[in-house]
């Protein structure tokens, strides 16, 4: 079970797959379009608030474990990451679920420990190559 509710004023508390760095996540359903505000520190990342969803939904067509793949958006994904996923032409959004632009990367850094905390997915936890699968 996950610390907090979702919301700005009780944002869920979460931990990098690793469990090195803690930041917080929110919905605001009030933006246009809703979005998931994470803050790292004094760094804030916003992702489509519909990806918890569409990764979980495409997590399940994969049927097995997926690599995290973390990067940053200046960097290559590796393929058949949960990072390559989340910036792909062909996935829901036709491209980034990040939306801040020079803070779009890290989708597979930093959803994952969502969904694993919200009960939809299972995810490792070792010091680096985590990988994740729908429950």
């Amino acid at each position: 079970m996950v610390a907090g509710s979702g919301t700005k004023s009780d944002p869920w508390q979460l931990h990098t797959a690793p469990g090195t760095s803690a930041y917080t996540m929110y919905r605001d359903e009030t933006a246009d379009p809703p979005t998931l505000v994470c803050q790292v520190g004094t760094t804030t990342l916003r992702y489509h608030l519909r990806a918890v969803d569409d990764l979980h939904a495409w997590l399940r067509e994969q049927g097995d474990w997926v690599p995290l793949g973390a990067a940053d958006e200046k960097k290559a994904a590796a393929d058949g990451t949960v990072e390559a996923w989340g910036r792909a032409e062909d996935n829901p959004v036709g491209g980034w679920y990040g939306l801040r632009n020079g803070y779009r990367g890290r989708f597979g850094m930093y959803l994952p420990p969502l969904l694993e905390a919200l009960g939809l997915v299972e995810l490792t936890h070792d010091a680096r190559n985590n990988q994740v699968r729908a429950r």
